[in-house]
């Protein structure tokens, strides 16, 4: 079955952090990569994420259908952004050397180069957010999210939203199978509006399944007085050590260069047009 935004336990460094550690560099690195369209940074935090990637044992091919997914929403959103403003890089930029094309359709070296730093803007993000999922444990997670001042009840809250992702695949999964040994089709020898009609099918029993969880988890949860104590113990919970310390070090450095770029540059955007 096919992998999207799970769990995947190997013993690698990456997976020893604590799951806190782990988000507050989630969103240190994702602040670096939205305050600034500086190329150069831009550039060198794809190379870090894939290197992040060898250190957690994370082959490309366990997150081969996220990445396809992402890779074809960025296409849309490339073609988009042409379509809706083919000569935005000038406006951005303040200087206009067209390639070719004409008229409306123009294309100009300022907007292919704006798309590109959209484009490294895009790859920068989504590897870290992958990574993040696929090397922390869930439980861990909510104890470490607990450790740093968030409410138990919120932090499991969100370590359920987290081990459900899996259950839902494979319900989806399950559903599918039965469904199409019942002469839907859902496979690519059929049309695709047969597709859409047969994936369609399959929306309703899973959103049950969905509901039927859901209630037994709470349940079960109110069963043992989930949320009546201001406190709770966690069986997952670890300190932070060395390593983590290092990592927030680490993107806090990646902000700081971020908003130093922006200083010199005078904006946001690097200029290699004057």
């Amino acid at each position: 079955m096919r992998n999207f935004f799970n769990y995947i336990d190997r013993p690698s460094p990456i997976h020893r952090m604590t799951g806190a550690s782990k988000f507050v560099c989630l969103l240190l690195w994702s602040t670096a990569a939205m305050i600034t369209y500086d190329t150069r940074l831009l550039a060198l935090m794809p190379v870090l994420g894939l290197v992040f990637f060898f250190f957690a044992k994370i082959r490309l091919k366990d997150v081969s259908f996220t990445m396809g997914l992402v890779g074809a929403f960025l296409g849309i959103n490339l073609i988009l952004l042409y379509l809706f403003s083919p000569d935005h890089g000038t406006e951005i930029y303040g200087t206009r050397h067209v390639l070719f094309g004409g008229g409306y359709f123009v294309v100009t070296a300022e907007t292919l180069f704006y798309l590109l730093n959209y484009v490294l803007k895009f790859i920068s993000f989504i590897p870290i957010v992958l990574l993040f999922v696929c090397t922390t444990n869930p439980s861990e997670f909510a104890a470490s999210l607990n450790r740093i001042g968030i409410p138990y009840s919120i932090a499991y809250a969100v370590a359920l939203a987290l081990r459900y992702i899996p259950d839902i695949q494979e319900d989806y999964h399950e559903i599918s199978q039965a469904q199409q040994a019942r002469g839907i089709e859902l496979s690519k020898k059929g049309g695709v509006i047969k597709r859409l009609k047969g994936a369609a099918s399959i929306l309703v029993p899973l959103v049950m399944s969905s509901m039927a969880r859901i209630e037994v988890i709470s349940n079960a949860m109110e069963l043992r007085s989930f949320g009546k104590k201001r406190k709770r113990t966690w069986y997952m919970a670890r300190p932070f050590r060395a390593l983590d310390i290092f990592a927030m070090l680490f993107t806090a450095l990646l902000v700081a260069a971020a908003i130093l770029l922006n200083v010199l540059n005078g904006s946001r955007f690097y200029n290699p047009f004057v």
